[in-house]
């Protein structure tokens, strides 16, 4: 088989594997969801302002990426170095990029999957509003804001065993939420906080999506720091995976 293909079986198989535990599947999908509906739609100022609820929408849908990013490749990766099947899906001969693009492709479509009801829920219960092409832009935006956390989860994964990961993982899932400006927006931060914030993967991401949905100014902070994230987590990633590879296999 060739490469695409062996990605392709890759990203068969995982999201069958993720199916048969019907849980994951619901609280990826719903959380987010859930998070529109209790805390953006009941207040009006938001939910009636086509500005704030565009953002809240975006926002939820940065959060629903992230999520999905850092339990798929932290939980899955810490759980898969626990078992055989792992070191021997490794001696296989098959290039070790059709795993991790598998990975990537059955993980992006969970984080596809779960921002649907987000932007349905959006469309239909607040003033949320965006072009068919804003809506596209948006989408390569998350797409592009969502490298660093797959990254992330990575390092957790590869660093840490699964019992370690679940913590770590929802530790820095909310901690970056909250000072990302996911939960609450950064226009209600104090100075000292704003400031912080914009040091942080999710507050990038945040912001790379709306400047992509609503237009306006994309400020250098922005594209820096999602570009510095990803190059940075990536390096991590790899030295992590191949610190992991020589302890296992010498």
């Amino acid at each position: 088989m060739s490469t695409v293909g062996l990605t392709v079986t890759h990203a068969k198989y995982n999201l069958i594997e993720t199916a048969r535990i019907p849980i994951a599947l619901i609280s990826s999908l719903a959380f987010p969801a859930l998070a529109l509906l209790f805390f953006v739609v009941p207040q009006s100022i938001v939910a009636s302002n086509a500005l704030y609820a565009t953002q809240a929408v975006v926002s939820l849908s940065v959060f629903a990426v992230m999520s999905n990013s850092l339990f798929g490749f932290g939980l899955t990766v810490a759980e898969n170095r626990e078992k055989p099947w792992d070191p021997y899906l490794r001696t296989l001969p098959a290039p070790g990029v059709a795993r991790v693009l598998g990975q990537v492709f059955s993980t992006g479509a969970l984080g596809i999957a779960a921002i649907l009801p987000v932007i349905v829920l959006g469309a239909l219960f607040t003033a949320a509003s965006a072009s068919l092409l804003h809506v596209l832009a948006g989408l390569l935006a998350l797409i592009i804001g969502s490298l660093p956390f797959m990254f992330i989860g990575l390092c957790i994964g590869y660093s840490m065993p699964s019992k370690a990961a679940i913590a770590v993982v929802q530790v820095v899932m909310f901690a970056l939420a909250f000072i990302g400006g996911l939960f609450l927006p950064p226009l209600l931060f104090a100075p000292w906080l704003d400031a912080i914030s914009r040091f942080t993967p999710s507050r990038q991401a945040r912001e790379l999506v709306i400047w992509a949905v609503q237009g306006g100014t994309l400020e250098p902070w922005v594209w820096i720091g999602v570009l510095a994230w990803t190059l940075l987590t990536f390096a991590l990633a790899l030295l992590l995976f191949r610190r992991d590879e020589g302890v296992r296999f010498r």
